[in-house]
């Protein structure tokens, strides 16, 4: 359990500090400006004239951008780090680098701009009345889940580049944790696109595989499936998880349950928790697969993870978050199951919490 956590450095000065706070205040002006010059190539035009860098003529010169453009972009880029001025030359620095290279910095900018960015102005509303809010610069659903088939573009993309890029590097490494216990039906929690129902189906060529999620979304799923040769061992149970009466598929060795319950409330969860529970053939388990801020080894992963939950909040359901471990422990002892195990580190910032039910 995290009791104690800081990002500031300690002993900070006051000077320092209302610095930081500074780059708080206009960090949505440099976020645009960095954005900007990524998507735009004036990052690239810098990094391809290396440590000697470009003038503003210079840079004018090739006829893309105006003087103006540049100076405004660039100074603000220079405010971040992401670029360094050095006898009136710009050179790209090491931030910047990042932007223009790093492919986890690159989902994180398209993802806020896309999805997140016109609709967190409404985050107050969402906060006070438990409604995504911000939504409504998407589409006309009540959840983002709803519309997740009819999401417009570059939104969709975007969405699903950012919720692939987290899950995708932990799928590989995680399939011997599913098949532990030798499960012969394997249920799919928020089976979004199929992605972890495929892999497993591949995996191990007997086990079946039941896959739960909203209508909408199980098409996709469905034809992903088809797609690949496995659809004879694949069923399909379209469902509303919100609806705390809708009925789970009974008799699974294991229940599968990946970047999932951190879309909803904890109300939810404690009810999505007692049908999974409850269907659970004798032995068999609950495995969340999630992302938790307080897991993680590094900084960077739990400030990324931190200020996701915004975006659950203003876009996605109004009442979700990215959770602590203790909050899931204690919701499932709740629902009549003890955690066997946890393991944490997998992927980029991704836990593993293996539960079984409480004996009578």
């Amino acid at each position: 359990m995290l009791t104690n956590k800081r990002f500031s450095p300690v002993g900070q000065s006051a000077f320092d500090a209302r610095f930081e706070a500074q780059k708080i205040a206009f960090g949505p002006v440099v976020f645009q400006c960095v954005r900007l010059a990524w998507k735009h190539g004036m990052l690239a035009a810098l990094s391809d004239a290396g440590d000697t860098g470009r003038s503003i003529d210079e840079l004018a010169g090739t006829g893309r951008w105006t003087a103006y453009v540049l100076k405004v972009v660039l100074e603000s880029c220079l405010s971040a780090g992401v670029v360094s001025r050095v006898g009136g030359r710009y050179v790209l620095d090491k931030a910047g680098y990042c932007v223009l290279s790093d492919a986890v910095t690159q989902t994180n900018f398209d993802f806020v701009h896309d999805v997140c960015y016109l609709g967190l102005h409404q985050l107050d509303e969402a906060l006070h009345t438990g409604k995504p809010a911000g939504l409504a610069t998407l589409g006309p659903w009540p959840t983002l889940y709803e519309g997740m088939a009819d999401l417009p573009e570059p939104a969709r993309t975007s969405w699903f580049a950012f919720d692939h890029l987290y899950s995708d590097t932990s799928f590989p490494s995680i399939l011997p944790d599913v098949f532990a216990t030798a499960p012969k039906r394997l249920m799919d929690i928020g089976a979004n696109t199929g992605k972890f129902s495929l892999a497993a189906l591949s995996a191990d060529p007997a086990v079946e595989l039941h896959l739960v999620d909203l209508p909408r979304q199980l098409a996709v799923a469905r034809d992903n499936v088809g797609a690949s040769g496995h659809g004879r061992r694949a069923h399909y149970h379209p469902t509303d998880l919100l609806d705390p009466h809708a009925a789970l598929p009974q008799g699974m060795d294991v229940v599968w349950m990946s970047q999932f319950l951190s879309c909803f409330s904890e109300a939810a969860i404690a009810t999505i928790l007692q049908r999974a529970a409850g269907a659970l053939a004798p032995g068999g388990q609950v495995l969340v697969l999630d992302t938790l801020w307080d897991t993680q080894r590094y900084d960077i992963a739990a400030y990324c993870l931190i200020n996701t939950s915004p975006y659950f909040t203003a876009m996605a359901s109004g009442n979700s978050k990215i959770y602590e471990r203790d909050d899931y422990v204690r919701l499932a002892e709740e629902a009549g199951l003890r955690l066997v195990t946890s393991r944490d580190g997998i992927g980029y910032c991704h836990t593993l919490l293996r539960f079984a039910k409480v004996a009578p």
